[in-house]
């Protein structure tokens, strides 16, 4: 700081007290205020700057371009760019390709590779190839949301045919905006993806929080989607995006009208880089075509239409998220007011009736619900991609080998106290418990009164936008040049706000020298100062009364949209009064799908019996850590170890296959499949099968404790191996490959009754077996018709009436 000359020697002589603490207050405030103004200037000609470019963007990394979207046959204004890895993080060309697509939402590329701790950043630093799907501010006219999908869709064949050592396709990483995108085109073309991770993505619109998420009564308070079609046309065929923005703004008036500018002001002296970097991203507004918002609206925020399995595309091919074959990755937060938790998981409700059916279409989906972290620090804050984004990155691929399910990701603390803390990379425990339809249940809280209101809210805004199209559309065309398009788009509130104050403003030009004056003879008050202290007290109850105002404003826009869509009358005109069905029905299973699960159960049956110790230890492994409620990263990363250091090891992909194909099994007859693990241990010698046993002991005991019912069944596979062992040495011949369902009946009948019979054990409701009769029904039969899942009920054996009860022994020590 520079010595003290001129009005500091004036406030020394001053006697000290209240005086003295005025006159340094008000030094103080009129060097921030002059500061703040500088700022000001300097976010001005960065936007203008900004604006100027032909390909404007936020990332902080440099990149290459791989292709442009507008020479494919349906141009687009999308390219895709490869970004360059710095020195010190070469890429390991085995590990899976990373594709953030950012969202076009109003704002312009690059928020995902904003600054280092990113999500591009957490890829790159992780060893994997990074790709980046960005866009321009202008679309190519005529381009639509399904040329979109195809894009993305080529973009993604790219980057696999790049890297053809890689394990594993692309893991696609979708924000706000791009997470439904990426979703429909997963949807169309689901060989592409390897994973794909929503951050902050909507998917059900309808669905939300009474008293919490006022924005989807939106829509219905203005009639529908008309206003939309309106706005467009006042813009000469496209959709300004900066009314997206305007709409995020209005969320929260508190920190628009306040918080934001006096939190820099307040820090001016600090806060000036990381302000300015952030408003280059807020306010490079892009723009739609009138057909991609038209779309956007009518099918997803107002229709709701994409989680029903309503939309289909040019060529025929329906958009059934059910088709998805790549684990699911959601990511969401309690305190985000865009896309809450029912917005982002609403769709597994929508979709499936009980967990049978989840597993039943071989998904995966795995889900992370954060406590306050905003709608825009899902993908922006630093403390975010260090804790949640790192951790996915680093256990990919273990969310890739997850036996089809819901899961939970549980996030903890590393700790020197914590077991084999070696195991887990980086500073946390990531964790996958095992969860239910009921539990996505429970976050959703659907309603299907608030579902009939929102579906005459659709109807209604059919009515109102045929209506606009017919007698109001073609005069506001008329009327609505291309200049005055372009002029009302300049004087958008959105764009003033920076357009105004700039060096092109005569007014700011004294700001500069007078800033970098005041930055020579910085005088900061002291943090004790009364008026400073009146100041921030003054502050906090202006933003509180703001916080009052909002809370009673999104109050009255839910009371007045319940009343008005909960009418009657209304529901009538909007012709759903004679319809008592539920309105969001199940979108059903196709007879194309039942046939083949049924094929898939015949097949998985003849199957029991083939292979060897590999398969006979994913099934012990299976067993036990379904009684275990979860799995953990540091049983994974053991496997990977055993894996690195053995032969002949299977490809990541195999390996799935195979994990999978025994979590099948054991869903559809786990006591087939148990006994029948007799026969896989045959053809294995005795060292083999005490060695294989060992090994998986050693992976169920190395993450989450065990619970007691996870370490009785531990017990009864340890009978089982150790069986299997002795049988080898005495010589008995081993068993030939076997395969078919012949083969699997013939080695039930082999197998000891206790290996046919495994002792029941009481788990947790979080993870009670699966009936075998209900697995394949599941399978291969309809789901019958009902409004709630049918209750869980006791497990029975296959081939008898009741399960014998546990025979009780003396608790062995083990590394359990």
């Amino acid at each position: 700081m520079a010595p003290r000359t001129g009005s500091d020697t004036l406030v020394s002589q001053i006697p000290a007290g209240p005086w003295q603490a005025a006159l340094e207050y008000a030094t103080d405030a009129f060097q921030r205020s002059v500061l703040y103004a500088d700022v000001m200037r300097q976010r001005g000609n960065q936007y203008q700057a900004h604006m100027a470019k032909q390909a404007p963007h936020v990332l902080s990394m440099e990149f290459e371009q791989i292709e442009s979207g507008d020479t494919l046959p349906r141009p687009v204004n999308y390219s895709l760019v490869r970004i360059l890895p710095p020195a010190d993080a070469p890429v390991d060309p085995r590990k899976r390709p990373f594709v953030i697509v950012d969202p076009r939402a109003g704002h312009g590329p690059g928020i995902g590779g904003f600054k280092p701790e990113s999500e591009i950043g957490v890829a790159v630093r992780a060893g994997h190839p990074c790709y980046f799907i960005g866009f321009l501010p202008q679309p190519v006219p005529g381009q639509t949301v399904e040329d979109v999908m195809r894009a993305e869709a080529h973009f993604l064949e790219t980057v696999i045919a790049r890297h053809p050592e890689a394990e594993g396709k692309p893991v696609v990483v979708g924000n706000c905006q791009a997470g439904w995108q990426v979703m429909m085109t997963a949807a169309m073309r689901p060989e592409l993806f390897g994973a794909i991770i929503l951050a902050g993505a909507p998917l059900s619109y309808w669905a939300g929080w009474r008293g919490m998420n006022p924005m989807r009564y939106f829509g219905g308070l203005v009639g529908g989607s008309w206003l939309t079609a309106y706005t467009s046309d006042l813009d000469g065929g496209k959709f300004d995006g900066a009314w997206l923005v305007q709409n995020f703004e209005n969320l929260n008036p508190a920190n628009t009208l306040w918080s934001k500018q006096y939190n820099l002001y307040s820090k001016v002296d600090t806060e000036a880089e990381r302000y300015l970097g952030f408003e280059k991203w807020w306010g490079g507004h892009v723009f739609l075509n009138r057909e991609e918002i038209q779309y956007i609206v009518d099918n997803l925020f107002v229709g709701n239409k994409f989680t029903s399995g309503e939309l289909v595309t040019s060529d025929g091919i329906r958009l059934d998220i059910r088709n998805v074959r790549a684990p699911i990755i959601v990511f969401c937060s309690r305190g985000d007011n865009i896309t809450p938790p029912p917005q982002a998981l609403g769709w597994i409700t929508d979709l499936y009736q009980d967990d049978n059916e989840v597993r039943a279409h071989g998904q995966t989906i795995v889900y992370a619900v954060h406590d306050s972290i905003g709608h825009l620090g899902i993908f922006v804050s630093g403390s975010v991609a260090r804790k949640e984004h790192q951790e996915f990155t680093c256990n990919i691929d273990m969310i890739d080998v997850l036996p089809p399910g819901i899961y939970e990701a549980e996030i903890s603390d590393k700790t020197p106290d914590t077991p084999n803390a070696d195991l887990a990379q980086g500073n946390y425990v990531l964790n996958f418990g095992r969860r239910h339809l009921d539990d996505i249940r429970e976050i959703v809280q659907q309603k299907p009164e608030d579902d009939r209101r929102f579906a005459a809210v659709a109807r209604i805004s059919e009515i109102n936008l045929g209506l606009y199209r017919s007698f109001v559309q073609p005069w506001v065309r008329h009327v609505i040049s291309t200049p005055v398009a372009e002029l009302m788009q300049r004087l958008h509130p959105m764009r003033l706000s920076y357009e105004l104050f700039s060096d092109r403003n005569p007014v700011a030009s004294p700001v500069a020298p007078l800033a970098e004056q005041v930055r020579e003879s910085r005088q900061p008050v002291s943090p004790d100062n009364p008026f400073l202290v009146a100041e921030k007290m003054g502050s906090h109850v202006l933003e509180s009364g703001l916080d009052i105002w909002t809370k009673l404003r999104d109050d009255w826009v839910e009371r007045v949209f319940m009343a008005v869509y909960g009418s009657p009358l209304v529901q009538d005109l909007a012709g759903l009064g004679g319809d008592t069905s539920p309105i969001r029905k199940h979108p059903g299973i196709s007879p194309e799908h039942r046939e083949f699960m049924a094929q898939r159960a015949i097949e998985l049956r003849g199957l029991m019996e083939t292979g060897g110790l590999r398969e006979a230890c994913l099934r012990l492994l299976i067993y036990v850590s379904a009684a275990q409620g979860g799995i953990d990263e540091r049983s994974f990363n053991l496997i990977r170890r055993m894996r690195a250091g053995k032969d002949n090891v299977l490809a990541l992909d195999e390996f799935k296959d195979v994990v999978r194909d025994q979590a099948l099994m054991m869903m559809l007859d786990r006591e087939a499949a148990l006994a029948a693990t007799r026969v896989l241990l045959s053809r294995a010698s005795a060292r083999d099968i005490r060695a294989g046993f060992q090994d998986m002991e050693q992976v169920v005991t190395a993450g989450l404790p065990m619970t007691e019912a996870a370490g009785q069944r531990l017990e009864d596979m340890r009978e089982l191996f150790e069986a299997a062992a002795k049988e080898a040495e005495n010589g008995k011949a081993r068993a030939p490959a076997a395969t078919g369902a012949t083969a699997a009946q013939a080695g039930a009948r082999k197998a000891s009754p206790r290996a046919a019979r495994p002792r029941k054990v009481i788990a947790s409701t979080r993870s009670a077996p699966v009936k075998a009769a209900a697995a394949e029904a599941a399978l291969a039969k309809p789901p019958a018709a009902a409004s709630k899942p049918p209750a869980r009920k006791t497990t029975k054996t296959a081939t008898a009436g009741k399960t014998p009860a546990p025979r009780k022994r003396a608790p062995r020590k083990t590394a359990a």
